[in-house]
């Protein structure tokens, strides 16, 4: 999978799954820009309102020895893909809520 491909990811020790944007694959993990899957249909109700947010998106790094498998989002049969789902709950397409705020800068933190 490439960068910029929406993605579920399973997670063992502890068990998880974690949806949201592919930032990068490599070696020693995955980057990935996006959110736990149980606060999915929260963290969408409310960009849909207009208040003040209380969920946001974050970018978290897992290590390869944790992710069990990743899954690209799509459709399955009748069963929505997670973009749908927001789509439908939201009116508006997931990709510009899943925009780092933050710009890479491509070097060490300081």
């Amino acid at each position: 999978m490439d960068p910029g491909t929406i993605v579920l990811v399973h997670l063992v020790s502890p068990k998880e799954k974690y949806w949201g944007v592919l930032k990068q694959l490599g070696p020693a993990g995955i980057t990935l820009r996006g959110i736990d899957v149980e606060l999915f249909d929260d963290w969408a109700r409310q960009a849909r309102g207009k208040g003040e947010p209380e969920l946001g998106l974050v970018t978290l790094f897992f290590p390869l020895h944790r992710v069990e498998k990743m899954f690209e989002d799509a459709r399955v049969g009748a069963v929505a893909s997670y973009q749908e789902r927001f789509l439908g709950m939201v009116g508006r397409d997931v990709r510009s809520f899943l925009v780092d705020p933050v710009p890479d800068r491509g070097g060490p933190l300081n």
